[in-house]
């Protein structure tokens, strides 16, 4: 995001602050062009805007200093000032403005303005804005008006100046005209007051028309505005609400000239509907409102934005037609924690099965971006500044489908976003085959590294105690192993992973998941080969209860004799299409009754169980490719098979066959070694007793590579390179975007990263 800063002249020539300028005519222009320009802002079409407030303490001069977040989206161009002008003489100067871009999608630019402004007293202020025009409005309203009422008093309950509630919105919201919505506007109050959203009511200051349009409901004490029925334009419904807070209890406002005002509680109450009829209120427009106060809120702001009504939809059940939101999307009204200077993610995920995905539309905090992987998810990014510590951010989203030539948007949902300090101190290296991650003991006091583990640990090199000193827990993390999960977007390839806490390091699940350092280090995919992983791998050793430690090695081999290995000096191997390829999977270990069972075997062009587009070649135990044989082994504790070397080898440049493996006890028959191949679309666990099986495990090998003839040497050849690709610029440690972030939670963590369906991959 391109972030702009410098100094602000007041459109309406208020007393501000502003650098000295000489009288010669270049300065004269400078000034002309930059009214005009705010002008023209103005005056371009707008979709809506809103307007919250951060106090942010005294100046070293003694005045009192308030920062605006302005939002607006406007078709047609990214418009940033929307000429905001003091209403009065107590509206202080502006000492600075940044601006940035928000979102740009479907013609409307999202832009949020930030304008601070120093003001000599705490007494209570007004700005206002008002231009030409909303766009294509349908509800007659044309031109807009917005009014932002602050008062800086200190309160006699919090001893503190009041705080702005948060809120936000899209500010173009889209609903098929035979389907009937709620949107809940989630609105937080800081200090805990009563937040209402009424309809804006004095014409020319808060609203246009002051009316809230035909086929929509607004429950002001909630915050819920429904949709009902109306007709289907391309036009839009402009809606002109104001959010104003009321404290829970009487208090008073101290000021700074001696003088005091009070302030009373919201008295909840019906007010009288506009209609009687129940027939008639799907067709009128109707509004629940508390009774009046005696007594003005403690801060009036703007939330202002549009409707638009499509046309009808075959049908109204989400997944269809309308997008679904589906796991990992967080629910609405959710609540996060974002650790400052550590980028936070929200992962966002859809379905539509007679519809597209398109994009994902997003309003938030400054510096906020969006993502889309090959997972079809999107990853909503933001990093926070010092100055956010403390404070709270509203991030609402909605995703939008095609069925040409109509567009569908899904709900939209908001979460809440509280900035913290920071509380663990990680630092993260990246390299060609592993990330390496630092944690200061002194950052998370109370917690033992023995109680500190990784996504998966049965791995003996997944233990955090074997690279940890005194001072540091230091974790050194394969990118094919330890639970490491690979995602991938259009430009790079990212690895992830986590270090949390558990009661027991053996333990399967916890009950004092106290703790979670998300890390991943990011790679471009472009750029210069390495040698990174065309290395023969090494065996996996394994400990686990009851089995003690134990070793599994995958190896190749050149014939079906399964006598001697292929060199590991050898890697990556070559074969033509169609030869055969013959593997051995051998577990060792002290406990002689003891049988091993390949539950699945895939290939990836990457060195990375986890990755989603991959070749099965066997699933649940059964054959899967058509070429795969198995041979007879006198020894329990290996799996010998072979089969044809395939074209998905030429898809890339190169691939890694990689197996889910299991050792159970031999001759039991609750085992998922004894229950063999299973037909079944759904996943399949064996019954996991204590001592009988141990969990799955990940054994690959390779890499593996198709042998070019004479003949196709020459031939144009479609080759993705993906591996290669990726090691591109694996030393690029100082290229690879890397992020720490640290999470503390009070309930018990969910399992992130599962595999995908078949049918969702």
């Amino acid at each position: 995001m391109h972030v702009l800063s410098g100094a602000y002249k007041d459109a309406a020539g208020g007393p501000e602050t502003q650098k000295q300028v000489g009288g010669n005519m270049a300065a004269t222009a400078v000034i002309v062009l930059q009214l005009l320009l705010g002008s023209m802002a103005s005056a371009s079409h707008l979709y809506g805007q809103n307007m919250v407030y951060t106090y942010r303490g005294r100046n070293p001069d003694g005045t009192f200093k308030v920062d605006f977040h302005n939002r607006a989206t406007h078709r047609g161009g990214c418009w940033y000032s929307t000429g905001w002008r003091c209403s009065g003489s107590n509206c202080g100067s502006v000492s600075r403005t940044q601006t940035g871009v928000v979102d740009n999608a479907n013609g409307a630019c999202a832009t949020e303005e930030i304008i601070t402004r120093n003001m000599r007293s705490n007494k209570p202020f007004l700005l206002r804005a008002n231009s030409c025009c909303w766009v294509y409005g349908r509800n007659g309203v044309s031109s807009w008006n917005a009014a932002t009422s602050v008062d800086l008093g200190t309160r006699s309950d919090t001893r503190q100046p009041n705080r702005s509630p948060d809120f936000n919105v899209l500010s173009v919201l889209r609903v098929p005209q035979n389907c009937p919505r709620t949107y809940n506007l989630l609105t937080f109050d800081p200090d805990g007051d009563k937040v209402r959203c009424r309809y804006g009511n004095i014409p020319g200051v808060e609203s246009t028309s002051c009316t809230l349009p035909s086929g929509f409901h607004l429950h002001q004490d909630s915050c819920t505005l429904r949709y009902l029925s109306t007709s289907a334009h391309s036009n839009v419904f402009a809606l002109e609400l104001v959010v104003e807070d009321f404290p829970q209890g009487h208090i008073t406002l101290a000021y700074t000239d001696g003088t005091r005002s009070s302030r009373a509680p919201l008295t909840v109450g019906r007010g009288k509907r506009s209609i009687t009829q129940w027939w008639q209120w799907y067709m009128t427009s109707t509004t629940t409102a508390p009774t009046t106060t005696t007594t003005p809120p403690l801060s009036k702001l703007p939330l202002q934005f549009s409707v638009r009504v499509d046309p009808a939809v075959p049908t109204c059940q989400e997944g269809i037609y309308l997008p679904r939101f589906v796991a990992p999307t967080p629910a609405d009204g959710e609540r996060f924690q974002a650790e400052v200077n550590k980028e936070m993610e929200i992962k966002v995920k859809a379905q539509a099965t007679l519809s597209t995905i398109q994009n994902l539309l997003i309003s938030g905090p400054m510096n906020i971006s969006k993502h889309r992987n090959t997972l079809n998810e999107f990853d909503i990014k933001w990093t926070p500044v010092p100055e956010d510590v403390g404070h709270y951010f509203v991030i609402c989203f909605a995703v939008e489908s095609l069925r040409w030539p109509q567009t569908y948007q899904s709900e939209m949902r908001c979460v809440l976003v509280e900035v913290t300090g920071e509380r663990v101190k990680p630092h993260v290296i990246c390299n060609e085959t592993s990330m390496t991650v630092l944690l200061e003991k002194d950052s998370f006091s109370g917690l033992h590294q023995d109680h500190l583990r990784l996504s998966e640990s049965t791995n003996a090199a997944c233990s955090l105690q074997t690279h940890s000193n005194s001072t540091h827990v230091i974790a050194v993390v394969p990118l094919n192993s330890c639970g490491t999960e690979i995602e991938e977007d259009e430009n790079n390839l990212i690895f992830k992973n986590e270090i949390t806490t558990v009661d027991d390091i053996r333990d399967v699940i916890t009950r004092k998941h106290l703790l979670e350092v998300q890390f991943y280090c990011q790679y471009p995919k472009r750029g210069n080969v390495t040698l990174g992983f065309t290395a023969h791998r090494r065996n996996v050793t394994v400990w686990e209860k009851g089995f003690g430690t134990f070793t599994y090695q995958f190896e190749f081999y050149p014939n079906n004799q399964f006598q001697t290995r292929i060199d590991p000096n050898s890697y990556p191997l070559e074969y033509e299409l169609g030869s055969r390829i013959f593997m051995q999977i051998e577990a060792t270990s002290s406990i002689n009754n003891t049988e091993l069972f390949v539950e699945s075997c895939r290939a990836a062009p990457y060195d990375n169980p986890s990755y989603h587009q991959a070749y099965s070649i066997i699933e649940n135990g059964c054959k899967v490719d058509p070429t795969v044989q198995t041979y007879s082994s006198a020894d329990k504790q290996e799996f010998r098979f072979s089969m044809e070397a395939f074209k998905f080898i030429g898809l890339h440049n190169q691939v890694y066959i990689s197996c889910s493996v299991v050792m159970c006890e031999a001759g039991n028959t609750n085992t998922r070694c004894s229950m063999g191949c299973i037909n079944s679309t759904g996943p399949v666990r064996g019954k996991r007793e204590a001592h009988i099986q141990t969990a799955n495990h990940f054994v690959s090998q390779g890499p593996l590579r198709l042998r070019r003839s004479a003949q196709s040497a020459g031939a144009t050849v479609t080759n993705l390179n993906l591996n290669l690709v990726f090691i591109a610029g694996c030393v690029l440690a100082a290229v690879g975007m890397i992020c720490g972030v640290a999470i503390y939670k009070s309930k018990m963590a969910k399992v992130k990263y599962q595999p995908l369906p078949t049918s969702e991959t």
